[in-house]
């Protein structure tokens, strides 16, 4: 890690600075978490949710960041089982494989 990114998850941790740090944070990761999420679920509105979602559970889960990973590494992985909890909720909702559900995501484009 270098200096910004620790400086920035000490920030996060800290009550006083954490909503700032946050912003700052959103900023950032959001383009390219958005991208990431987007090729996975691929549709606008879904990926703005999914990104959501992640960006919550970064926010609740920042105190167990260890730091044995970049940042962003750590937010990736958040994105990429956020986005595939997102599709198999769909495919369970409609009735049908994750993988089918995928395809028909992809159909649709």
């Amino acid at each position: 890690m270098n200096v910004v990114e620790t400086t920035l998850i000490d920030e996060l941790k800290n009550p006083r600075t954490q909503q700032k740090a946050f912003r700052e944070l959103v900023s950032t990761y959001k383009e390219r978490l958005y991208w990431h999420i987007r090729r996975m679920v691929t549709n606008h509105e879904d990926a703005d949710d999914v990104l959501q979602n992640t960006f919550i559970k970064v926010f609740r889960s920042i105190d167990k960041f260890k730091g044995d990973s970049k940042l962003y590494s750590w937010m990736y992985r958040i994105a990429t089982n956020e986005s595939i909890t997102f599709i198999n909720q769909r495919a369970k909702k409609a009735g049908i494989s994750s993988e089918e559900l995928q395809n028909q995501l992809v159909n649709n484009l």
